[in-house]
């Protein structure tokens, strides 16, 4: 008789299950998300785009255990977020950087917040700087960075909390075109080599097609999903590929399920979820 093998299902990293939010409002209630649910695998790169005002932060902020959800839950690793942080690391739109304490010590504030003494937060620091691109200014602040040092030291001083999951809600939406783009360039060389499951918020869809795995599209509010495309480029990207036909296609596809009007015809754009 053969032995029988177990087989363990792996859970997802970070799953969102039906997750609705509304908040009280005269002569009712302010609906914000509607039913959402995602499931991101271990070092997945997810990306998701909706309109501006649809529900997205709100949408982090109850993964990252900063807003109680309405209905539904949000997992990591099979354990809810409801209420408690440090499940994922979150990186905001702005970069928060403290103008009173240099890179190193603005880095090392999420650690000692939680209760590590400082100069041991800067061990744990101090060798990610290079990788980072900021080595030679560990001791500078705020002020004296560009726009792309600043975002590199507020996501250091996310990933040092060792999170496996990131929620980046639009990293580098205030910078200019070119830094953005080196930017993203780095982002994906820092996710392959971490493997980090990452989910990031943006406006811009070429970015989102750039850096993800996989982009999920949200309605108008109350946010509903409402489409899903997988983005099968090789990895690592270069730059070169901003510009590629492939790359336009699949840009292409999700602008299509983005501005899809209710029960419009979307084929070959991508998966559209039946009822909207």
């Amino acid at each position: 008789m053969l032995d029988k093998v177990k087989c363990v299902t792996r859970l997802p990293r970070l799953e969102l299950r039906q997750l609705s939010k509304h908040y009280p409002a005269a002569g009712g209630a302010l609906e914000v998300l509607d039913g959402i649910s995602i499931a991101l695998q271990h070092g997945e790169f997810a990306a998701l785009i909706g309109p501006s005002g649809c529900g997205k932060s709100t949408l982090l902020d109850i993964a990252a255990g900063l807003e109680l959800p309405t209905g539904g839950e949000a997992l990591v690793d099979g354990a809810t977020t409801a209420g408690k942080t440090g499940h994922a690391g979150y990186m905001p739109q702005k970069d928060l950087l403290f103008p009173w304490r240099s890179v190193i010590d603005n880095a090392t504030l999420g650690l000692e917040v939680r209760g590590m003494r400082r100069r041991e937060a800067r061990l744990r620091v101090e060798p990610l700087v290079e990788r980072f691109g900021l080595a030679g200014f560990e001791r500078a602040y705020p002020f004296q960075l560009s726009g792309g040092m600043r975002q590199r030291a507020a996501l250091l001083r996310t990933v040092v909390q060792d999170c496996a999951v990131l929620l980046l809600d639009e990293p580098f939406g205030a910078l200019d075109s070119l830094t953005r783009s080196d930017m993203q360039v780095w982002l994906e060389q820092m996710w392959g080599q971490f493997g980090w499951t990452v989910l990031l918020v943006t406006h811009d869809i070429r970015e989102a097609v750039y850096l993800a795995d996989t982009v999920y599209v949200l309605s108008p509010r109350p946010a509903r999903l409402v489409g899903r495309l997988e983005i099968d480029l090789p990895r690592p990207r270069r730059r070169e590929a901003a510009r590629s036909a492939p790359l336009s296609a699949l840009e292409e596809q999700l602008t299509a399920l983005l501005h899809a009007e209710p029960g419009q015809s979307t084929s070959g754009a991508g998966e559209r979820f039946p009822g909207s």
